[in-house]
């Protein structure tokens, strides 16, 4: 049985585009959903894109962590977004950097704060003046993540970059811009739509 190193080298070693490969069809197999649906956004879509399917996903979850990290700027030590899509993200690529020597804490931001105790909006480890990359399953307006930074900022820390696994083509690039923030995604929709095509 391979050791928990080689695992971790294996993985880690292999080619970002040779990684994508893999998570597309796994997200093609387990996110790609067609229907009639009503985004977060408020908009109609004929199809929806389950990020959890893929992310809760042992061998997804890992894949992104390790592409999250890798696009993660170098001064950045904390991780997160609006919960719960961002819950598997921010911990995997928490625990990923610890994997690797880079300590980097992961937090979530609630939906309205906590009704008890300390009343927070932000879970997590968070430190006035960390810099943080906020990360995404799936943006379409970026509404999400513009509440997100709202409450990371408003804790005293510094936002640096937004993640996404897809972007859906429906203002988010622009939302991010109006920020003045870096944004990278790892699919744009229309690559997902396309595997979904050709899925065996």
């Amino acid at each position: 049985m391979a050791t928990l190193e080689q695992l971790i080298n294996t993985l880690w070693k292999a080619d970002s585009s040779e990684l994508k490969e893999r998570l597309l069809n796994i997200l093609v197999q387990k996110s790609y959903i067609k229907g009639d649906f009503t985004l977060v956004s408020g908009k109609k879509s004929t199809f929806y894109i389950d990020g959890k399917r893929t992310s809760l996903d042992s061998e997804g979850g890992a894949i992104i962590s390790v592409l999250f990290f890798r696009l993660l700027k170098k001064n950045i030590n904390a991780v997160g977004g609006l919960i719960t899509g961002v819950c598997p993200l921010a911990s995997g690529v928490s625990q990923i950097g610890y994997l690797l020597g880079k300590n980097i804490s992961a937090l979530y931001v609630r939906k309205e704060p906590k009704k008890y105790g300390t009343s927070k909006w932000v879970e997590g480890p968070l430190m006035n003046g960390m810099n943080v990359a906020v990360l995404e399953d799936v943006v379409t307006t970026g509404g999400s993540s513009v509440k997100a930074i709202e409450k990371i900022k408003e804790a005293g820390c510094k936002v640096e970059q937004v993640l996404a696994i897809v972007d859906r083509n429906e203002g988010g690039r622009e939302a991010f811009k109006k920020l003045n923030l870096e944004y990278n995604f790892l699919f744009d929709i229309n690559e997902i739509i396309e595997g979904a095509k050709n899925k065996k």
